[in-house]
């Protein structure tokens, strides 16, 4: 709406140039996405409270979670209609690369309800398989319309590796084998955000400060000054109008704050999974369309570790009958060694900042 605008009003009104340029837009965008949140959650809590709409804590977690039991969830649904109500009217959305993203995005977040809901009225949520395998077909059908479809001459069949020079270090690989490799990302990402939101503003905070790397990296991957290319100064893949993404991960960030605000300890509201799953498929995305995949490792280095601790316990135990953990994901390893949560949660946040400025500063590090 707001390109738009400008397109039909710049002729009498000249401050409406202004909304053709990404930061402006991202900016608005990002405020928009946090006033409907900031605005909205009280309604939204009020309604689900009254609605009985609340968390089943499970008998064998940290005895202190019980005391969660009944607190709403499901508050990724305002996530998400933040979300997509800011890029309506601030984004641009005849761009590619946000149309692909969003189109992961709101399907993640739809599978995401129906395992919440699932939860509610039978007290038992969508089978883990067919869960994942619903998440491949969304993956691997938007990645295949992607390279397939509407592939931008620009985004080669490269994979950067992260410090390293792109013009001397990369795997050229045949278009098949990279919506494959782009599915697992989106997946991976999804399913690894999902399993760290188990604290109270664990999983959102990480993903504000992923989204705010992946927004820098948007930017200055399609961001073009007077002629003068950015990502070609910087040598990071050039990717002519992915710097539009930067106005989708604003949004996110927005959404993201406002969301904290009621999330933080101790919680008045849950995402549930049709918050966790789209934010991790969204941030998957960013990965695959700013060509960041194994940096990606990096950015979300905190989801990561609490996925892999997940793996590492699972294996274990079914391979040799032993925890290596006294509960997977590891939050809940350092919960029940005495560890209160509001020190978990915070260094954790401090761990996500760290490994986002690591991110950033590979852009120098060539």
């Amino acid at each position: 709406m707001a390109l738009w605008l400008s397109e039909i009003g710049r002729d009498w009104m000249s401050a409406l140039n202004l909304l053709r340029y990404v930061p402006v837009r991202g900016m608005a965008s990002l405020v928009t996405s946090l006033f409907i949140t900031w605005i909205l959650y009280p309604v939204l809590i009020a309604r689900l409270r009254g609605a009985s709409v609340g968390e089943v804590v499970r008998n064998d977690g940290p005895s202190a979670h019980q005391a969660k039991s009944g607190t709403p969830t499901m508050g990724g649904v305002l996530i998400l209609i933040a979300v997509l109500v800011s890029m309506l009217v601030w984004g641009d959305l005849t761009n590619v690369y946000v149309l692909i993203s969003m189109g992961i995005f709101v399907c993640y977040g739809a599978i995401g309800f129906l395992d919440d809901w699932t939860k509610l009225v039978r007290k038992k949520g969508l089978r883990g398989k067919t869960k994942l395998a619903m998440q491949f077909v969304v993956a691997l059908g938007f990645m295949g319309l992607f390279f397939y479809g509407f592939r931008p001459e620009d985004f080669l069949l490269h994979v950067y590796f992260p410090f390293l020079r792109i013009d001397k270090f990369y795997l050229v690989i045949p278009a098949w084998t990279y919506v494959l490799f782009a599915a697992v990302v989106v997946v991976a990402a999804s399913n690894a955000v999902n399993l760290t939101d188990g604290l109270d503003g664990l999983a959102i905070f990480p993903a504000i400060t992923a989204a705010g790397v992946f927004l820098v990296y948007a930017y200055l991957s399609g961001a073009v000054l007077n002629r003068f290319s950015l990502a070609e100064y910087l040598l990071i893949p050039s990717l002519v109008g992915a710097n539009e993404l930067a106005v989708l991960a604003s949004a996110l960030i927005g959404a993201g704050i406002g969301f904290l605000w009621y999330n933080s300890y101790p919680a008045s509201i849950f995402m549930g999974d049709v918050g966790a799953l789209p934010i991790g498929g969204l941030l998957g995305a960013f990965a695959v369309f700013t060509k960041n995949e194994f940096l990606s490792v990096v950015i979300l280095g905190l989801f990561v570790v609490e996925a892999m601790s997940s793996i590492i316990q699972t294996v274990s135990y079914k391979t040799r009958r032993k925890r290596v953990f006294k509960m997977a994901p590891i939050h809940h390893h350092f919960e029940l060694k005495g560890m209160p949560e509001p020190k978990i949660i915070i260094r954790f946040w401090i761990i996500s900042l760290l490994l986002g400025l690591i991110a950033l500063a590979s852009i120098k590090v060539r």
